[in-house]
């Protein structure tokens, strides 16, 4: 992966960090942010030694979304716009960048989203995507767009919200432009956990290293199983754990877990 101003990446111990580093302009959407979480996403999906990711931000901001300013630009200069009009240019921007969230809920490793402070805009929906969230007490989540904007939720927002809080919650924040603190978004059910600042890279690790721990395939089959509980019935719900659990438990994973148990031991998931 090439240097990139605006997105980081490292690999420590089976955990991979993406870190949006923009943080002077409170990480904004734009090229340089797509070019580096696509660089990032590609690269984890065939390094064999990641295990989780964390995705972060530095500074006050996890993501701020869209970048304004430069849209201003393109409004007043609309001349300087070599991709069309204002719509046509972030329509080429989101062609690119909703890949990027479609492959952080395909990884085949669990995501940790670690929230370090505002998350708006399109920021609301990358911070998302990741398997668990954690954000720190100071963050919160903003959805300016129909209020301030005239314009659309976007990066999946209007398909995670409503799942995780409710319809009448999702359109409440998308009308009124109301922030959501951390703390009511734990509250809510829409994050795993918010913890004081000082605590959030600790915490954030502590789960990455803790999912990393897992059976390689078993974020897959979790994210499988309860999608499929979205649109199942309980009888077809039944019928589908019957089906997992039949192929499952003759792997060795689960009977590394009932050798570990009876040893009175850790299971060791990826032993060589």
């Amino acid at each position: 992966m090439t240097k990139n101003p605006a997105v980081s990446f490292a690999i420590d111990a089976s955990i991979a960090t993406i870190s949006l580093t923009d943080d002077k302009r409170m990480n904004p959407l734009g090229d340089a942010v797509i070019e580096g979480m696509t660089d990032a996403v590609n690269r984890i999906r065939d390094d064999k030694r990641v295990r989780a990711v964390i995705l972060t931000g530095r500074g006050r901001g996890f993501c701020v979304g869209a970048d304004l300013a430069h849209y201003r630009q393109l409004i007043d200069q609309p001349e300087a716009n070599a991709d069309g009009t204002l719509g046509e240019y972030v329509g080429g921007l989101m062609a690119r960048m909703n890949p990027v969230v479609k492959a952080l809920k395909d990884l085949p490793v669990p995501v940790v989203c670690a929230i370090n402070g505002v998350a708006a805009g399109g920021g609301v929906g990358l911070a998302l995507a990741g398997d668990l969230v954690v954000a720190a007490k100071s963050s919160y989540f903003y959805l300016p767009f129909f209020p301030s904007l005239g314009a659309v939720p976007d990066m999946g927002a209007t398909w995670v919200l409503p799942r995780a809080i409710g319809y009448a919650r999702t359109l409440g924040l998308a009308l009124t432009g109301e922030k959501l603190p951390a703390q009511k978004a734990q509250e809510w059910g829409l994050i795993w956990a918010c913890v004081d600042d000082e605590r959030l890279e600790a915490e954030s690790t502590r789960l990455a290293r803790q999912l990393a721990a897992m059976p390689p395939h078993a974020i897959g089959e979790a994210r499988a199983v309860f999608a499929a509980a979205e649109k199942n019935t309980l009888a077809q719900q039944l019928d589908l754990e019957r089906a997992r659990q039949m192929e499952l438990l003759n792997g060795g994973s689960f009977a590394e877990g009932v050798r570990a148990f009876s040893e009175r031991r850790p299971p060791n998931f990826h032993r060589p």
